[in-house]
């Protein structure tokens, strides 16, 4: 008996291409002519000939019906406020990484910014069919409804640390020490994320975040894996993400920051390394060792891949191929600035065949898996990043009379290659539509636009005050082009 049966029924009538999930393959495919019905937050029915009844009819007749994308990393409550200023903003004697800098001297103000740099970024995450995010940001009291109100499915990822980067010249990373900050972050995020499964969407969880490998200590670091394992809930740590870092643990302990993190035991299934891009056998690294890779395969760690920050310093993952192939669980992330989780998957793939000098590196199949499947298993969820009955309804419906679509040989390639988000025609989170015909229900965005441009002056305003030399915004990020 369909335990929904009570619930409204919306059926998706023959659609012409579906992403579906093979149990036995552990696997997408493609099925043609399907019908898909959903009760609640829950598909109750994938295949031909669905004969229940059904409160809403959707033609799918000229669609692809596909699962919505899992977005294990992002930080969405700063980053639309550097746009036009960190594109291009990087510190060549600190390995070309402009993060350490931008992170001194451009922050949020205060929480209307938080507010309405997450509702741009929430439009976009929409837009480009993502369903579910891990938001890794500050603790703020309207973070909860923020994300209620937007229509996600939230994991949300309180970040906290031990320590602050301090520069004082532009070629050695310097840190501000507070282990006592460190723990009272770490009992409110406990507080926050014990308070998620309580809430009445449904569509909220937790996740632990100790921000950066080299900015907390051993004991936070292990005592906030503890704190996980115990709840059963994910891990996340940034690590690995810039050369500058993995210099300075090998400093302090004579290995990769990798390798210290299976030393000290928190590599582990349900860990999600954000980043990873500078293992041991990377060519900016070039360590003595070469067992970054295995170690994370080994333990069953997960991988958040973000290509598009790290691209614009000129780094990139050398291979994403070698990776998957490891064993290594493959998420996505926009950790940056448009938040348009396609775009992310078109770079990922073909950056990484640039790295690789070889086409064969990756494929289609694995981007979107590691865009849906492998982000939902990171996050310890197989409810999720897969269409298929008694999964979740979290999916995305592509317009394939799109013209960036047509011919529609292949879907997946035409949306990942062509079309990206411009495709994405109706997404329903939870068996709710949040975007009908290519616009976002829940949210207004060009409000959201508008405020989080008076946001981000009062940001730049500010900039001299925290900056090490005391810089504007307008010296560290200088315009693209004069003003004559």
């Amino acid at each position: 008996m369909n335990p929904n049966s009570s619930l409204p029924t919306t059926l998706i009538k023959k659609a012409a291409w579906a992403v579906a999930w093979d149990p036995a393959s552990n696997a997408h495919v493609y099925r043609r002519n399907v019908d898909i019905a959903f009760s609640g937050d829950t598909v109750t029915h994938l295949g031909p000939g669905f004969s229940g009844q059904a409160d809403t009819v959707i033609d799918g007749s000229k669609i692809m019906a596909i699962p919505g994308f899992v977005n294990i990393h992002s930080h969405p409550q700063m980053e639309p406020s550097y746009r036009g200023l960190r594109e291009e903003h990087g510190v060549p004697n600190m390995h070309m990484t402009g993060l350490f800098e931008r992170c001194g001297s451009l922050m949020p103000t205060d929480d209307a910014f938080r507010e309405a740099s997450f509702e741009v970024a929430a439009s976009e995450l929409l837009l480009s069919g993502v369903t579910s995010v891990c938001d890794i940001g500050d603790n703020w009291p309207g973070w909860i409804d923020l994300f209620d109100r937007s229509g996600l499915r939230g994991f949300l990822a309180p970040g906290y640390a031990s320590a602050k980067w301090k520069l004082e010249n532009d070629h050695a990373l310097g840190f501000e020490w507070d282990e006592e900050r460190g723990r009272r972050g770490f009992e409110a995020a406990l507080q926050l994320i014990d308070q998620l499964p309580k809430h009445a969407s449904g569509r909220l969880s937790g996740v632990l975040a100790p921000m950066q490998i080299e900015n907390c200590s051993i004991e936070l670091l292990k005592d906030s894996f503890a704190a996980a394992r115990e709840r059963h809930l994910p891990f996340t740590v940034h690590i690995s993400q810039s050369v500058s870092e993995v210099q300075e643990m090998v400093r302090r302990h004579g290995k990769t920051s990798i390798q210290w993190a299976a030393e000290i035991g928190i590599l582990a299934p349900g860990t999600i390394l954000g980043h990873a891009i500078f293992p041991d056998t990377h060519s900016w690294i070039r360590w003595w060792t070469k067992k970054d890779v295995a170690l994370i395969a080994d333990s069953g760690s997960a991988v958040a891949h973000c290509p598009t920050p790290f691209a614009r310093y000129g780094h990139i993952m050398e291979s994403f191929g070698d990776y998957v192939r490891a064993g290594i669980t493959m998420g996505m992330g926009t950790d940056t600035t448009p938040h348009n989780m396609i775009e992310e998957m078109r770079k990922a793939m073909t950056f990484a065949r640039i790295a690789a000098r070889n086409i064969n590196d990756v494929s289609t199949a694995m981007i979107f898996h590691a865009a849906t499947a492998g982000g939902a298993d990171a996050l310890m969820r197989d409810d999720l990043g897969r269409l298929g009955v008694g999964r979740k309804a979290d999916l995305v419906l592509v317009d394939l009379e799109n013209p960036w679509m047509m011919p529609v040989r292949d879907p997946l390639r035409s949306l990942v290659f062509h079309a990206a988000d411009r495709a994405v025609k109706d997404v329903f989170i939870a068996g709710k539509k949040v975007v009908a015909d290519g616009k976002v229900l829940t949210i207004d965005r060009a409000d959201a636009a508008a405020r989080l441009t008076q946001a981000q002056a009062r940001m730049m305003a500010r900039t001299p005050e925290l900056d090490y030399l005391h810089r504007t915004a307008d010296e560290i990020a200088p315009l693209s082009l004069p003003i004559g």
